[in-house]
């Protein structure tokens, strides 16, 4: 390879974490109790076909809004250690016809706001089970107004079904996923439990199918969080994620026109919109002690 190709590629982005990026994930948090029923899905839909369709982008409608039904459970240290250092350790069970299935899905990940410290951690397991590793740039809102967009970086290993069980001490964890030796702060012998014993019930709706052109399409879905134990709603999310093969192949336009329906999408929709950062952000600090972390 020649100096000038290898210039070439590092603005590119075709080398560093850049080149890692295989999703763009947009998230929108909004105010759950405007979904109490099929019609708030329904007003929604049109809020962002509206917006949409005002942009060129092709949105097609879902040909039903059925509802998908997950279990999701936070695992951390009694202090949210984990948290504090950017890490989530979440199992994500699915349900069918009221049912829980015997699969699950157990996710680890660790955010931070900069691309180069994301990649720096290796997320493979120490276990003998199917896993994907996945490195996404996730778009969110800003916490204090509408019509804009910050970003963080999401390094996550998702595994299917992995043969653990969560609630053991945390050096022992720590050895199952490695990544979480990071967490220096963390006392061994801790025990890991439910975050704030709160166990979600979430609700997944699929809105449609947008089309960006240049090849660029993606599901548009709202998810609604609530509190098992209480019923009581917690927080709702609008979201899409492109998938693309690094950063640098994501073209121009497209791009533009993602970000530029997030933004808009806030401002059609701005009675809608729950100022905040995450729905992870909300859970953990649904305790008595405020907990800090960068998202």
């Amino acid at each position: 390879m020649s100096h000038g190709e290898e210039s070439h590629k590092r603005e590119t982005g075709e080398f560093g974490p850049e080149a890692q990026i295989h999703y763009r994930e947009y998230k929108l948090l909004l105010k759950p109790e405007r979904f109490a029923d099929e019609e708030g899905f329904h007003k929604f839909y049109k809020h962002v076909h509206h917006v949409a369709k005002g942009m060129g982008v092709h949105l097609e409608k879902s040909e039903k809004h059925e509802p998908h039904i997950r279990e999701v459970v936070f695992y951390d240290t009694p202090h949210f250690k984990l948290y504090t250092d950017g890490f989530i350790l979440r199992k994500r069970t699915f349900f069918k016809k009221g049912h829980p299935e015997p699969n699950f899905e157990l996710t680890i990940r660790y955010r931070h706001p900069e691309a180069k410290a994301a990649a720096a951690v290796d997320m493979h397991p120490l276990l003998p089970c199917i896993y994907t590793i996945k490195f996404k740039e996730e778009i969110l809102q800003l916490t204090d107004k509408l019509a804009g967009m910050r970003m963080l970086y999401a390094n996550g290993c998702e595994l299917d079904t992995p043969n653990v069980i969560l609630t053991q001490r945390f050096e022992i964890i720590s050895q199952v996923f490695p990544a979480l030796q990071k967490v220096r702060s963390a006392n061994p012998k801790a025990t890991m439990g439910v975050v704030n014993d709160v166990t979600v019930d979430e609700t997944l709706v699929h809105l449609g199918e947008m089309d960006f052109g240049g090849k660029v399409k993606c599901k548009a879905s709202v998810a609604i969080w609530r509190n098992r134990l209480t019923g009581r709603d917690m927080i709702a999310e609008f979201g899409y994620q492109l998938k693309f093969e690094g950063l640098a192949s994501l073209h121009r336009k497209p791009r533009e026109l993602t970000e530029e329906l997030f933004k808009n999408i806030q401002l059609e929709c701005a009675d809608w919109v729950a100022m905040g950062t995450t729905k992870t952000a909300l859970l953990y600090g649904m305790g008595r002690k405020p907990v800090n972390h960068h998202e």
